[in-house]
């Protein structure tokens, strides 16, 4: 039996303690600071406590109200569709991998794992995109450049399936006269809730807040726009608007700092609301099977 000392115990919750505290802090301070003024947060900077309270940033982004609702309609377009295909993808791929018996299996792995060390960098890979996979412009321009595939996720589900998934049990299901397709979608999947959910969470976050395919991939079709790109053009537009006001304005009045905040925390309420949701899989999954009874 292993005893701890009090003096030990007390050390762990203090830490434990300040490391929530590293967590919570930052959004207490990102939900202030978009309910200060403008003049104030150029004046004293961030606090925790509103020092002027203010609802001029969201009455900022509220007069784009349908604007918005549109970009966060395209959003969840978005993540549902790539994660849906990336889900799949690595499953397709990860469970081929676990098997032992699999020709070859040594020489994919290898060129899975090297995708993650080498590329062909930024200029020949939005080359390939534009001029061989032609999704500028486009929907898919959202979803397959960047983040339709991990070689991580496939690595975490196959060896999820290796560890987690007893190879007896296939071998009976193969007795009984099930195929490999059979095996997957009734034996493998159903077993595999917890790493299929840390999957999904993990992608559903790269699509939710990527900006850069939307800044790389659409130049002129701007209604495509996402949350996180159609925000940031707000921001940059009001930066424009305090930058060129030529007197005609205060430009303290216009705001920009708080806005900022304002964008961050309508950005990020959606993913608050989903994670409960995946919290029980995502924890048994990121252990992927490491403790077994």
């Amino acid at each position: 039996m292993i005893s701890t000392s009090k003096g030990f115990t007390v050390f762990v919750y203090v830490f434990l303690i300040f490391l929530i505290l590293c967590c919570v802090i930052p959004f207490w301070l990102l939900i202030a600071s978009s309910l200060t003024s403008e003049t104030t947060l150029l004046q004293n900077g961030y606090s925790l406590v509103p020092r002027e309270f203010s609802l001029s940033a969201y009455k900022y982004l509220w007069t784009a109200k349908e604007s918005i609702g549109r970009a966060y309609l395209m959003s969840v377009l978005i993540s549902a569709v790539g994660v849906s295909a990336n889900v799949l993808m690595c499953i397709l791929f990860a469970y081929p991998l676990s098997r032992q018996d699999l020709p070859g299996r040594s020489v994919f792995s290898f060129l899975l794992f090297f995708t993650m060390l080498f590329n062909g960098g930024l200029v020949p890979t939005y080359l390939v995109y534009t001029n061989i996979v032609n999704v500028k412009d486009s929907f898919w321009g959202l979803v397959v450049p960047y983040l339709l595939f991990n070689p991580f996720m496939v690595i975490m589900m196959r060896t999820y399936f290796t560890s987690s998934i007893p190879g007896e049990v296939l071998e009976a299901a193969k007795i009984d006269g099930a195929n490999e397709v059979r095996c997957l979608t009734s034996i493998v999947v159903p077993m595999s809730k917890p790493i299929i959910a840390t999957v999904g969470l993990m992608t559903l976050i790269a699509y939710w807040n990527n900006w850069t395919n939307g800044i790389y991939f659409l130049t002129t079709r701007t209604e495509l726009y996402g949350i996180q790109n159609y925000l940031n053009d707000v921001m940059n537009k009001a930066t424009f608007l305090q930058n060129h006001s030529n007197g005609m304005i205060n430009a303290r009045d216009i705001p920009n700092v708080s806005v900022r905040m304002a964008i961050a925390v309508v950005a990020v309420i959606p993913l608050l609301v989903l994670y409960p949701f995946f919290q029980k899989y995502f924890v048994k999954g990121v252990t992927l099977g490491s403790v077994k009874g």
